[in-house]
């Protein structure tokens, strides 16, 4: 089992949580990213501005990505 944390960042902040996850495998840190991120996504999105980048990252102990959910909101003026 691998230690992991979710890390947060929007256009003007970054932060990763203080409470690590000890996941088994791949599978099953893709399958706790999606719940996180289906667990945030609707709250994200009522405040979403056009032209943000929003990001949910699974980083391991060394703070290296190991898995990243993007939400971009565009304008195609």
């Amino acid at each position: 089992m691998s230690l992991y944390f979710f890390r947060i960042s929007s256009d003007k902040y970054s932060g990763v949580a203080q409470c690590p996850y000890d996941l088994l495998d791949h599978d099953a840190a893709w399958k706790e990213m999606t719940k996180a991120s289906s667990d945030v996504i609707s709250g994200i999105c009522k405040n979403l501005k056009p032209e943000t980048d929003w990001r949910l990252e699974l980083v391991d102990e060394a703070g290296k990505p190991r898995m990243r959910i993007r939400l971009v909101a565009e304008t195609l003026e």
